[in-house]
């Protein structure tokens, strides 16, 4: 790969419930890869505690020059936290990265490389899911390859791992933004940027290993979760991105997904959704 390359940011949000060794290992796969980020811009979402905070200054003082971190008051939610980091980034290409999930060495090498060859506005990969201790694998969460692929599976899943994208800032601005949509910030930015035109490519390897597992699941489900996801359901409809149909056969999925056990939906992520 040539030594000439656009300059890029990796945007990562952090709050108060995060565990400091879960986001020490995040922030240590961000500054060992193969190829080194302009800026790693961290976002505080709220008052957080004083072993967080430390994390936070080892990285400042150790990579000083790429480093800064932007302390918010009071907690926010993602989706305006997101929105203000992609306006401080300083550079067009941003990557996202979740406070405790590991990208792989040569994530950002990769996805810069396939950025540059495809074109593409928002480019992704797969990723493994493992346990919390991240020794037992969990599963594997494959998503579609090209645009078309992508346009397709959007109007029953999410296409794409949002931990895993980087994405053009201009074209993520121009669609509007981050937003607040609980739960579905990301995929309702994915909607809205299809919407507009603009292209998509998912890498199919694991660039991203992500802990997961049984407190993820238990997320995944009762009635405030079924609730958020049929607000974005009749959003996608209003909007005319789904049919009736499509809208009526979601809600279903969903239902049985949201208030089966969290056991027999633990069965039915690793048997259903992850084999895909």
């Amino acid at each position: 790969m040539s030594t000439k390359r656009e300059k890029f940011s990796v945007l990562i949000p952090v709050y108060k419930n995060e565990k400091p060794e879960y986001f020490d290992e995040a922030l240590q796969s961000i500054y060992t890869q193969t190829i080194k980020p302009d800026e790693v811009l961290i976002c505080v979402d709220g008052p957080v505690g004083k072993d967080l905070k430390e994390v936070i200054k080892k990285y400042e003082e150790k990579y000083p020059r790429i480093t800064r971190a932007i302390f918010y008051g009071k907690n926010r939610g993602l989706g305006e936290t997101l929105a203000d980091g992609v306006n401080e980034c300083k550079h067009e290409i941003i990557f996202r990265m979740d406070s405790d999930d590991i990208s792989v060495k040569n994530r950002f090498e990769k996805q810069l490389e396939m950025l540059k060859r495809t074109g593409a506005d928002v480019i992704g990969s797969n990723i493994t899911e493992y346990d919390d201790s991240m020794k037992n694998i969990f599963g594997l969460r494959k998503v579609p390859q090209t645009k078309q692929e992508i346009v397709e599976y959007s109007k029953r899943r999410n296409p794409m791992n949002h931990m895993t994208t980087c994405f053009r800032k201009s074209k993520v601005i121009e669609a509007g933004n981050y937003q607040d949509m609980k739960g579905f910030e990301d995929y309702y930015l994915w909607i809205r940027m299809i919407d507009s035109g603009f292209s998509f490519h998912n890498i199919q390897e694991s660039l991203v290993n992500v802990r997961a597992g049984k407190e993820m699941i238990k997320r995944r489900g009762g009635k405030g979760y079924l609730a958020q996801t049929i607000k974005f359901e009749k959003v996608l409809k209003a909007n005319k991105y789904i049919s009736k149909k499509e809208y009526y056969e979601n809600i279903c999925i969903r239902i049985a997904s949201a208030m089966i056990p969290s056991t027999l939906r633990n069965k039915f992520y690793k048997t259903i959704l992850r084999s895909a």
